[in-house]
């Protein structure tokens, strides 16, 4: 079984920064491209950062220059550091990671993140 937790959610003020992490355990074997994704209520779950376990990156436009994706493989874990935070930030952010060898995608529960206006 494999459990992604995520840490570091909270409020900050417009402006502020915040830094995420997510952590894998169990039968992880080789975890591949790390991501997080966010959630307001009726909308979709929509990409913010991805990385691969090469360390290729990819960035929602709303957050490039703003936001930085990073990962220790040794540590199964996946961090987001999040500057300049606006309203528009406020969402419930998921990690997302893609096991190749169980061909499946997981998801932690997700974190809350308000950035008041």
């Amino acid at each position: 079984q494999v459990q992604l937790v995520e840490s570091g959610g909270g409020l900050v003020q417009a402006g502020g920064s915040l830094r995420l992490s997510c952590t894998g355990s169990g039968r992880l074997l080789s975890v591949g491209t790390m991501g997080w994704y966010r959630q307001v209520p009726g909308k979709e779950r929509e990409l913010v950062a991805s990385i691969t376990r090469d360390a290729v990156k990819d960035y929602a436009d709303s957050v490039k220059g703003r936001f930085t994706i990073s990962r220790d493989n040794a540590k199964n874990t996946v961090y987001l550091q999040m500057n300049s935070l606006k309203p528009e930030d406020t969402a419930v952010y998921y990690c997302n990671a893609f096991i190749p060898a169980y061909r499946v995608n997981y998801w932690g529960q997700g974190t809350q993140v308000t950035v008041p206006d």
